[in-house]
């Protein structure tokens, strides 16, 4: 028996004016998911708890088993994991987003959609430039990186720039402990970044520059029983992001390294879906992640997030169920976005997310498609605890 979840962040939306009152993942073209959703147990679920913020990292440490209530320390931690950072029980990670800015306000948090290759000679440079015995820079993927704070504070109040694009940055600042620290690191970031030969360049090709770096998502390094012990199942995360990453290392899951998965639209969708099968002959479970559609919602592209569906769909879920099918391998397997990302407002939104669970053994015959419709029938089984989820996927 094989057990496999597939996770599309933030591919749950809102209904749109301009797709004629129906959701991207309404509109999309997803035979796959429709298959196996006419022969599957449909409900919703809570991935986040109550008063906590509906981000990929407390959403996806819910999906694999482990509650945030009692876990959670923050997300600069769970990506120092991924880049193997090591850090001592005082140390704080910071997240260090790579953004773009005028000097006044957040015009993207991606840095412009900054490569690898150039965002590592940036934060190199702000290593040698602002690094000390206390302060480290690490360079990640893209835009995302990590800032590790020796004996470092966390009482300190931070904003995820995803949340202000558009806004003057002052009016966000870090508040609380250590924020004149934090917010001269930020500043002075500007400074060197913005005169670098990379963002020159990149201005003069009509691209944004990556040329401030923005730190929040502080926090201690987190303590999660191996998944191995807690679950009585050896695994594996396919995921490009660093925080996914990082969740499956501090879980003591294999996570392999896909060529071409870049954590953007144009992730190698059909390496993650061969990646999948193959850990599934040493594994007994496979998380398989997928930023795209996350991405696609905070730049408000309608177009593009249909179209990273249609991929998931095609590349993900087919490849998986075929593969299992032609295996003859038994399987299960649970589809569930980790939140809402919704076009029309761009960053995350809180609610309950529709689940498929699939069992290529027990049939369960349904007359609903999956997708955000399903939030609204009242008879379908519903998960208060989203670290619960999981249970559902494992029970025979």
């Amino acid at each position: 028996m094989k057990w496999v979840m597939v996770v599309p962040d933030g591919m749950a939306d809102w209904a749109l004016p301009e797709l004629d009152g129906q959701t991207p993942l309404m509109k999309a073209r997803t035979p796959a998911m429709d298959r196996l959703a006419r022969e599957a147990i449909l409900g919703k679920v809570l991935t986040v708890p109550e008063g906590m913020y509906p981000g990929s990292d407390v959403a996806n440490m819910a999906l694999l088993g482990y509650d945030p209530r009692q876990h959670y320390t923050g997300r600069g931690p769970i990506e120092a994991a991924a880049m193997g950072v090591e850090l001592e029980p005082t140390d704080v990670a910071f997240r260090c987003s790579l953004i773009s800015t005028d000097g006044e306000r957040l015009l993207d948090y991606s840095g412009g959609n900054i490569s690898t290759e150039e965002a590592h000679t940036l934060i190199q440079l702000l290593q040698e430039k602002l690094g000390t015995s206390k302060i480290t820079f690490f360079p990640g993927v893209g835009y995302r990186h990590v800032m590790r704070w020796r004996g470092g504070p966390v009482e300190v109040a931070c904003v995820p720039p995803h949340e202000i694009v558009g806004s003057y940055l002052r009016d966000y600042y870090p508040q609380g402990d250590g924020e004149q620290t934090l917010i001269q690191l930020m500043e002075d970031s500007y400074e060197i970044l913005s005169a670098h030969p990379i963002n020159r360049r990149r201005e003069d090709e009509g691209k944004l520059p990556a040329n401030m770096i923005w730190l929040w998502g502080q926090g201690r390094v987190p303590k999660l029983e191996p998944f191995s012990l807690k679950w009585g199942k050896t695994g594996a995360v396919i995921a490009a992001v660093d925080v996914i990453r990082g969740l499956g290392r501090l879980a003591g899951l294999e996570t392999p390294t896909v060529p071409g998965a870049t954590g953007y639209i144009d992730t190698n969708y059909a390496g993650k879906g061969e990646y999948a099968l193959r850990m599934l002959e040493k594994h007994d479970f496979v998380y398989v992640h997928i930023e795209a559609p996350d991405e696609a919602g905070h730049h408000g592209d309608v177009e593009a997030k249909i179209w990273a569906i249609e991929q998931i769909d095609k590349h993900i879920v087919a490849q998986i169920a075929e593969g299992l099918f032609a295996r003859k391998e038994p399987f299960r397997m649970l589809i569930v976005p980790d939140h809402f990302t919704p076009v029309a407002k761009r960053t995350h939104a809180e609610g309950f997310v529709p689940f498929l669970l699939y069992d290529s053994r027990q049939p369960h015959p349904s007359r609903f498609l999956y997708d955000e419709s399903i939030l609204e029938e009242p008879n379908l089984p519903t998960i208060e605890e989203g670290y619960r989820l999981i249970e559902s996927l494992f029970s025979v």
